[in-house]
């Protein structure tokens, strides 16, 4: 089996025109065709998608609520959580110095191939058959969402379950920072002391990095 075949399994889609895959998945390092048309794509196919899902799962809910949630659902973060859920970058094709560099997990290289493989799957069978990859892959964080929970951010989150359990704070720790000054990738490191607890995040700022690992954090605290 081909990358690009396993991965169409990850995704739970099976292109018709697979070199549209493999132009999605292509860094323009790598050559031409590149992904960066089908990313522009994608990110309008990926923000009408999740747009019209809001719209479906609160039908009270006011346009300042459904932007916030939209911006939660289509930010660098949450795209290159699920990159790397597909284990995205193995399939990503980059030229010998994007590759060297740790591309393959660089954040934004990540999230634009996400959008880059909306904009292909659009292209490939048209909206309704983006539309589903889109809700397939961001079935279990729509169903995750809170209105109210989730006008705050996750280190605000974490913070205000550890205090009201009376529990000490969590501690956040740079434990990488790579890459040259202007594209540096950080790996920061949340403990939570008194549940044992530790997780990592990454991103292209400190904040990115902390605000990872404490969603992370939140998915594994006790109910």
């Amino acid at each position: 089996m081909t990358e690009l075949q396993a991965l169409q399994q990850r995704l739970g889609y099976t292109f018709q025109r697979p070199d549209l895959l493999a132009e999605a998945l292509t860094h323009r390092s790598f050559g031409s065709p590149h992904s960066e048309r089908l990313e522009f794509l994608g990110d309008g196919v990926l923000n009408l998608a999740i747009a019209h899902a809001l719209l479906q799962q609160f039908p009270l809910a006011r346009e300042g609520e459904l932007s916030r949630l939209r911006a939660l659902l289509v930010r660098e973060t949450t795209l290159v959580e699920l990159a790397l859920e597909l284990d995205l970058g193995r399939a990503l094709r980059l030229g010998e110095g994007e590759a060297q560099s740790g591309g393959a997990q660089r954040p934004s290289m990540l999230a634009d191939a996400m959008e880059a493989i909306f904009g292909a799957a659009f292209v490939d069978a048209g909206f309704a058959a983006a539309n589903r990859l889109v809700i397939a892959l961001y079935e279990a964080r729509l169903h995750r969402l809170d209105l109210e929970q989730d006008s705050k951010d996750a280190k605000t989150r974490l913070q205000e379950w550890l205090q009201r359990r009376r529990m000490a704070l969590p501690v956040y720790k740079v434990v990488s920072v790579q890459g040259a000054a202007h594209d540096q990738l950080f790996e920061v490191q949340c403990m939570i002391t008194p549940l044992q607890l530790s997780t990592r995040g990454t991103g292209t700022s400190r904040r990115i990095a902390e605000q990872q690992a404490a969603q992370s954090a939140i998915e594994q605290l006790p109910q």
